[in-house]
């Protein structure tokens, strides 16, 4: 889709002057409870545009990601060490800039701009790559990238939940979970159709890079013309910790420990490749995997709706260490396809799970630092985590890093069994 030039000064506006989303919305001078936005599903056009952000947003990402470990190894050189410091480094800044960027939001009641902001960067960052001649300006890239993320997560996240009712948190986030895999499971299925017509090109994953990055550009367009919010009123005060203590910091405190064995998934291509899959397949691969996990996304997040958010999560958690377990004694390609579909329904389970999880555990108003600090605790450790694989893959085996995730896994598993509830739902 192209932008037209015309349109700047009019998405401007839009993006310096939130507008109601709907007229049937009423500004209300107390923000709790989130007001609902009824249409025929029961969820407001937000939560639809968002989704579509998040769908062309995921394809531009899962064009790059299932060939970017083998861009590091066969084309820039790169050990595995270099690549866990890159993927941790990347990740860890994502969770430093959702910190910033959910304090942000709440503070100046603003999150549409924010979100505008961050995909302009991610967008900017992939085309760049495909320019990108050594490990160093891949790796400020990727960091470009990551801040980005960091900066668009928290307050689309805000957004989703202030225009979804509380009894449809699930289902609203399922939703963009559906959307944003679907664009996922796609991005990988265009990546395998370039390489194959490009397969005579000495430069085809740059190439690659830089049509993922026009495409990362489309949810701009989106997001200028069909995005609105509520003007929360501008929060003058300091944000409160204290609304951040008891179940929310117990909540955080297990992501960390869940997040320690969860290293960059690219660890998972990388020992794809290792029991014997070949580069050009991969992208097939982690299609099915998004696939799935689009799939199952609706459907996971109705069931967190009936069943509660915690129990959804014990779910997903459950499917990660078997699946990881898997991943540590494959020895056959057949068995790779088969883990990585499974390993779908881990994020189907527990993505939207927690982010409901979240709005539940915190007023809306706080809700935009909330979801920092909760996208932070998935990231914070993510450094160590893949420092940690690359170590275990180079001086143990490479299925160590598989059996340490599986283990990590399976002791939040047991945590959050303990975490005291605080609402019906959870």
């Amino acid at each position: 889709m192209a932008r037209c030039k015309s349109t700047l000064n009019f998405e401007f506006t839009f993006l310096v002057e939130p507008m109601l989303d709907n007229p049937q919305v009423k500004i209300d001078q107390q923000p709790e409870p989130p007001p609902q936005v009824p249409v025929e599903n029961g969820l407001g056009r937000n939560v639809v545009a968002l989704g579509w952000v998040a769908f062309f947003g995921g394809l531009a990402q899962d064009m790059i990601q299932p060939i970017l470990p083998i861009f590091y190894t066969s084309v820039l050189g790169l050990n595995k060490e270099f690549i866990g410091l890159i993927e941790g480094l990347m990740t860890s800044v994502v969770s430093l800039m959702k910190i910033g960027a959910g304090y942000l939001s709440d503070a100046l009641g603003v999150r549409k701009t924010i979100v505008f902001i961050g995909y302009a960067f991610s967008a900017a960052a992939r085309f760049l790559l495909g320019f990108a001649g050594n490990g160093l300006a891949t790796m400020g890239l990727r960091l470009t990238d990551g801040i980005g993320k960091g900066l668009k997560d928290a307050p689309r996240d805000a957004l989703v939940a202030g225009s979804a009712g509380n009894q449809k948190l699930g289902f609203a986030f399922g939703v963009q979970r559906t959307l944003d895999t679907l664009g996922s499971a796609v991005g990988p299925l265009i990546t395998y159709g370039l390489l194959r017509l490009w397969v005579d090109h000495a430069n085809k994953y740059r190439e690659v890079f830089l049509v993922a990055g026009v495409i990362a550009a489309v949810p701009l367009l989106i997001i200028g013309l069909w995005v609105r919010e509520r003007k929360l009123p501008v929060n003058k005060q300091p944000i409160s910790l204290k609304v951040f203590r008891g179940p929310f910091a117990g909540f955080l405190a297990i992501m960390l420990l869940f997040t320690l064995g969860n290293s960059s998934d690219a660890f998972l291509i990388l020992r794809s490749q290792d029991v014997g899959i070949a580069p050009t397949t991969i992208p097939l691969i982690i299609a099915l995997f998004n696939l799935i996990s689009a799939l199952a996304a609706i459907p996971a997040g109705r069931l967190s709706d009936r069943i509660g958010r915690r129990n959804a999560i014990i779910i997903g958690w459950a499917i990660y260490a078997l699946a990881y377990l898997g991943f540590a004694l494959a020895q056959s390609p057949f068995l790779i396809w088969i883990l990585y579909a499974f390993y779908g329904l881990y994020y189907a389970f527990t993505e939207g799970a927690a982010k409901a999880m979240v709005a539940e555990l915190v007023p809306e108003k706080n809700r935009g630092a909330a979801y920092g600090l909760y996208n932070a605790s998935v990231g914070i450790m993510a450094l160590p985590a893949s420092l940690l694989a690359g170590f275990l893959w180079n001086q143990v085996s490479p299925s160590a890093p598989f059996a340490f995730g599986a283990l990590m896994a399976f002791l939040a598993f047991i945590s959050i069994l303990f975490l005291p509830k605080l609402t019906r739902n959870i």
